[in-house]
């Protein structure tokens, strides 16, 4: 028995002998570099490429069936001169037995100079879709020669053929070195181009993790962008399952070109990736993204791969620096105060689809603010933009850009003016010359409207604020709801509360035209006027509440030309108020004291006049309102007034008339002491100027005192024919002789 086994050792070794020397024989004694064109016409024949072998094969045979092969190159058959694809060299050895399993080991798989070219042409078609294809044969193919009997039936295998099991994949570890790809379109004259990429892992099996590390140059050139990328993690792929996951992935990298200007950005994210085919669903988790100064957390997750896409999940920004955040990327934020947008943060949920995306429950901060609610992107190509937000407080005037040097220059000299003209007045507490009317453009003639962006609006907003600061002006419960479609946007409501009083506003901007169009309608109610003008840096002429209702047009696209074609009415109502620095009172003292020959002898009692009641109506037309029946109720007396205030110029000319209703209580002053001669009388004032001087700017008005004097010396007159002639002649010649002279 034991010489048996012996004997049997001996066969077993001496077989094992003559495969290796069977091997040996093989590699050494058959060279496949014999047989390139034997490979190449393969090649065409069952893979339907060319392949070109500049360099040499180098194989084994047992226990690894190893190749290598130097210099090749690949192509199209459709274009054999034109190869998309070439390598330096490619290194693989497969174990051979496990072949006859339908297993696949392989040890280190090394891929060096890897270069694949992808061109698209004018045509739109890509090289590689011709990889596998034959040529058209340049003749049709002979049909069979017609033998009057029918062509024999095609056999159908009679059972159903099992499916073939998948390979198993055993590679000790894959490496790519110094490989480069890039694209090429003709038709939009785009590239794209990954170059240097190295590519290692370990050994790959299926259902384990194999880890992976990948870096490569990515650059584009519409625009110039250059990429470094490296990626780093744990692949897993379990093919019966159709899962696929890459676990703890963290990508990295920086990021440079035209659209930074000359400046970097850094960036990073991390999280675990799973792709499930058999159950249509992507997911990424655990999200950790950064870039330069930005931090973000989340989630999202996608369902429906196999119809349309549907992505929910969540998203977390923590606290940043947004303006140094844009100015770090190369990019410029509109002007607005320092220190705007230096602490934002949000956290919201996101649902999106190819074509859409929403951030809903949002809770975002900017600055000192607070918002709630849900933006939305119904359609990218169309720009449709929903918006639904409340907010605490909100300072708009933090956001806007400051004025150009043209309007504060203009400003200026406006403010000057007008000082200089309200020193005068106060100075000769009315006695100065009448001012003369403004005749400097208020208005800056700079570019209001962005119409080209109007133009493509498409919006819904519908927006709350707890206070809303806007023109220096602090809006208590503001709501605006606005629309915008097709170059027509529509303020459906702007309301609020504002100083214990409240307005409400609507109207349409019209950008479909060469000159915007603007319609608006406002409503103020019980507002104190004195602190909307004070919010604008404007000494206020006036105090009190001020109701007022128009409904305006203009047309343009600067504040020149919007205000030199308003047009429209309005009807405002002052209650409870005070003309600031204008003694009316003085100027009918003074009126009063001529007539009567006399001066006065002290100075006025205050410099303010109070009323109870001012109102009127305007109509507005290519900017200057016209008002023809301002009224004003002081105690004691009534002010009529007749003119135009022109918003050309924010000047004004109006001639007013001061009437005694019945006050004949003596005047502190002798020499403007009422008497029942007074009452009724309607005493002239002429007020000219500078809008903001208002009542500062009125003067007696001499050229119609000589009515007055005239009038009241033919009712003197008048009294003595009735002492005279008594009853002694009849009433129609009295009336006659007094009609003479009050002529």
């Amino acid at each position: 028995m034991k010489a048996f086994g012996k004997i049997l050792g001996l066969v077993l070794l001496g077989l094992l002998l003559i495969i290796v020397a069977l091997g040996f024989a093989l590699t050494h004694l058959f060279d496949p570099n014999d047989y390139k064109d034997e490979i190449r016409q393969i090649a065409r024949d069952k893979a339907h490429i060319e392949l070109t072998l500049n360099g040499d094969i180098g194989w084994s045979l047992f226990p690894w069936l190893g190749l290598e092969l130097h210099e090749a190159s690949v192509a199209t058959l459709v274009k054999p001169t034109e190869p998309f694809a070439d390598l330096q060299m490619l290194g693989l050895s497969v174990r051979v037995l496990p072949l006859l399993r339908r297993e696949v080991q392989m040890s280190d798989v090394r891929v060096e100079g890897l270069n694949l070219r992808l061109n698209r042409d004018k045509d739109g078609h890509g090289n590689w879709e011709d990889i596998g294809k034959s040529p058209a044969p340049a003749t049709p193919a002979t049909p069979p020669a017609a033998t009057g009997e029918p062509a024999p039936a095609a056999q159908t295998t009679a059972q159903a053929e099992k499916p073939a099991q998948p390979i198993r994949l055993d590679i000790d570890s894959l490496t790519v070195n110094n490989a480069r790809v890039e694209y090429n379109d003709e038709k939009t004259g785009k590239q794209f181009s990954a170059e240097s990429i190295q590519l290692s892992t370990g050994p790959v099996h299926d259902s384990t993790n194999i880890p992976v590390k990948l870096t490569a140059f990515l650059g584009t050139n519409q625009p110039v962008l250059r990429v470094r990328t490296e990626l780093n993690g744990e692949l897993r792929f379990e093919r019966a399952l159709q899962r696929y996951k890459f676990e703890d992935m963290k990508l990295s990298g920086e990021v440079a070109g035209d659209p930074l200007q000359g400046k970097t950005m850094t960036f990073a994210a991390q999280g675990q990736l799973l792709l499930d085919k058999a159950a249509n669903v992507a997911e990424w988790t655990g999200i950790k993204i950064s870039a330069n100064q930005l931090r973000a957390l989340g989630e999202l997750k996608v369902n429906d791969l196999d119809k349309t896409p549907q992505i929910n999940g969540g998203i977390s920004v923590a606290q940043f620096d947004l303006a140094k955040f844009v100015d770090s990327i190369g990019q410029k934020l509109p002007a607005m105060a320092e220190g705007s947008l230096s602490k934002v943060e949000l956290v919201s949920r996101v649902a999106g689809t190819p074509t859409s995306m929403s951030f809903d429950n949002i809770n975002l901060k900017v600055d000192d603010s607070s918002f709630s609610g849900r933006i939305a992107v119904e359609d990218f190509a169309k720009q449709s933009l929903r918006a639904v937000l409340k907010a605490d407080t909100f300072n708009v005037d933090r956001y806007l850009p400051p004025k150009s040097a043209e309007a504060n220059s203009a400003k200026q000299v406006r403010q000057a003016e007008v000082a200089s003209t309200e020193a005068n007045a106060l100075a000769g507490a009315g006695s100065t010359p009448l001012p003369e009317k403004p005749t400097k453009e208020a208005w800056s003639s700079e570019r209001l409207l962005p119409v080209e962006r109007l133009s493509t609006l498409d919006v819904d907003a519908d927006l709350t604020f707890g206070q809303l600061t806007l023109d220096k002006l602090p809006i208590q419960n503001a709501a605006l709801k606005a629309t915008g479609q097709g170059g027509l946007l529509t303020l459906e409501n702007l309301r609020g509360d504002l100083y214990d009083g409240n307005f409400e506003s609507k109207g349409t901007l019209d950008v479909r035209q060469q000159a915007p169009a603007l319609n608006l309608q406002t409503r103020i109610s019980k507002v104190p006027v004195e602190k909307i003008l004070e919010s604008q840096g404007k000494n206020p002429p006036v105090k009190g509440l001020v109701t007022l209702t128009s409904a305006l047009t203009g047309n343009g696209n600067s504040q020149k030309a919007l205000i030199e074609s308003l047009n429209g009415n309005a009807s405002f109502v002052i209650n409870n108020g005070v003309l600031l620095n204008a003694n009316l009172e003085q100027q009918l003292c003074k009126g009063i004291a001529t007539l009567n020959r006399k001066t006065l002898s002290g100075e006025p009692r205050g410099r303010d006049t109070p009323f109870q009641e001012l109102k009127g109506n305007l109509t507005f037309r290519n900017g200057v309102a016209s008002n023809p029946d301002l009224k004003v109720r002081i105690p004691g007396m009534t002010v009529n007034g007749d003119g135009d205030v022109d918003l050309r110029v924010l000047g004004m000319d109006y001639r007013v008339g001061i009437i005694v209703e019945g006050d004949t209580s003596a005047m502190p002053d002798p020499a403007c002491q009422v008497g029942d001669k007074f009452v009724g009388i309607e005493w002239p004032l002429r007020c000219r100027g500078p809008l903001e001087l208002g009542a500062k700017a009125c003067r007696l008005d001499n050229e119609r005192m000589g009515q007055v004097a005239s009038k009241l010396a033919g009712d003197k007159i008048s009294e003595k024919i009735d002492e005279k002639l008594g009853d002694k002649v009849s009433p129609e010649l009295k009336n006659a002789l007094k009609g003479l002279f009050k002529r």
